[in-house]
């Protein structure tokens, strides 16, 4: 065993002054060999340090282990021994009876040993303009709900500009309004944007190459942009948006933000964003803040095109027997007359619409839903219709449950025949006003016409004109015949 530093230089000092290696090795409390030997050394450069491990348990299973992790070289990264699985096999296999932690230390030390050149990681070199684009996740508050929202973030490694955009999923649509909002902010277009696992742009083939969905291809197009595509699961390759979604997200979304709307919490988070840049310094420049470096990129980003890209999806889908079509797994109601035919849906991140093939005419539009699947809430000025033809349903039907409890009142005291008439009114006023107007003027015709069923030239008129923002009259006029009686107004 080797003395200590101190005492070896003690040792050659004592020996160069003359004194005796017997009282040195007195003096010094150490064997007079030790002395001997460290007097007479020759070099006393430092040595490469030893490996002094013993024999263990292992050692008798070297080989078998050896054997298998050599296998685990030809198959997929996340198909390979781990030291607990190999651990397992060695007790269930081979009667192993040594230590789980001695396994681990030999697993450790063989992929140490084995780890080939091109494992480790490139500095990467970023131009001004590239950006780097990934999708995370957190909990906002939507319109006083707390809902998951897919982050959008970006990030510009040149300047370390990193902006995010919540939205309600990771679908094609969802990618490329974020893109459109990002970009608006910036007042420009990045020449190359790089991805990872292509979530919302494509797919990724068994051969690793992607293929675009039809949006985003007509968006990058548009935009004449370069994307590029990282390696599967090699997130270092982006590793400065990677950094920005756990950053954003501990410093913009803690506490959980606010919003009525998704565009309105989106124009809150890219508001924080520009307030962070302009305090924190850029990394890449001492002395400067990530804003003011983002300023100088600007001038390298590609100009706005001057037509906004609409970020659709056109999906033509046939209807059930109520007249409703599945996207996504949820039921958008065309209406009744749309009953087993094809319609045109005009599929955006916030929005569906359906139309007719034929004319392009909108038979109906709805939020997107996100989500478990199921019905949307149908309109109710689509379901009048119907409902007018088979009156019956009146006391079951969804619709029940939207209207003013005493337009209900009112159509629960008629027979069938005055009911099928009121819904036939209500049905027209609904397709000509919409659902709204057509309720208040049934409140207000109410007023008047009693207990009598409304008729469709009555209460029309009226709708329109609540549409319309007009005041509409509750009865009348007999202003003229007081006059003509002489009485006062």
């Amino acid at each position: 065993m080797a003395i200590p530093m101190p005492i070896q230089q003690d040792i050659r000092r004592l020996d160069r002054q003359g004194v005796s290696r017997t009282r040195i090795a007195k003096r010094l409390g150490v064997d007079r060999a030790t002395v001997a030997k460290y007097a007479d050394m020759e070099d006393l450069s430092p040595a490469a340090p030893k490996d002094r491990r013993r024999g263990t348990k292992m050692d008798r299973f070297a080989a078998i282990v050896d054997a298998w992790l050599e296998a685990d070289l030809r198959m997929p990264a996340k198909q390979r021994h781990t030291a607990r699985r190999v651990f397992d096999r060695l007790v269930d296999e081979h009667g192993f009876d040594g230590s789980y932690s001695g396994v681990q230390r030999y697993v450790k030390r063989w992929r140490e040993e084995h780890r080939a050149d091109s494992e480790g990681f490139l500095d990467l070199a970023w131009h001004a303009g590239e950006m780097q684009v990934d999708f995370g996740q957190a909990l906002v508050m939507l319109a006083g709900r707390e809902t998951l929202a897919h982050v959008l973030v970006v990030s510009l490694p040149f300047s370390n500009m990193r902006l995010c955009v919540p939205m309600p999923a990771e679908n094609a649509e969802c990618l490329c309004a974020g893109l459109l909002a990002v970009f608006g902010r910036i007042g420009g277009v990045p020449p190359v944007l790089v991805m990872d696992n292509a979530t919302g742009a494509g797919h990724r083939r068994s051969d690793g190459s992607v293929t675009l969905t039809d949006v985003f291809a007509s968006f990058i197009a548009h935009h004449r942009i370069e994307v590029r595509f990282c390696n599967p699961y090699s997130g270092h390759e982006k590793g400065s948006v990677e950094n920005a979604v756990g950053f954003l997200r501990r410093n913009l979304l803690v506490p959980i933000q606010s919003g009525e709307s998704w565009e309105q919490l989106g124009r809150v988070m890219l508001d924080r964003c520009e307030r962070v840049a302009a305090e924190a310094a850029c990394p890449n420049r001492p002395g400067s803040s990530v804003a003011d470096v983002f300023a100088e990129e600007r001038g390298e980003l590609l100009a706005l095109p001057s037509v906004r890209f609409d970020a659709v999806r056109w999906e033509n889908r046939r209807t059930d027997k109520y007249g409703r079509a599945e996207l996504d797994g949820h039921r958008y109601l065309a209406g009744g007359g749309w009953c087993r035919r094809t319609v045109t849906m005009a599929v955006r991140w916030n929005m569906v619409t359906l139309m007719d093939p034929a004319t392009g005419r909108i038979a109906a539009e709805y939020p997107r839903a996100y989500g478990d699947g199921g019905s949307v809430m149908a309109d109710p000025a689509l379901v009048m219709p119907m409902l007018a033809k088979k009156p019956r349903a009146w006391r079951n039907s969804p619709v029940r449950g939207q209207m003013p409890a005493d337009v209900i009142e009112w159509l629960d005291a008629m027979d069938e025949t005055d009911l099928k008439t009121s819904l036939g009114a209500i049905a027209e006023s609904c397709r000509t006003a919409g659902f709204a107007p057509a309720m208040d003027a049934c409140r207000r015709l109410r007023q008047t016409a009693g207990t009598r069923p409304p008729r469709a030239d009555e209460l029309t008129p009226v709708a329109m004109r609540i549409r319309d923002g007009e005041a509409a009259p509750s009865g009348p006029d007999l202003s003229a015949y007081d006059l003509f009686l002489g009485k006062e107004a």
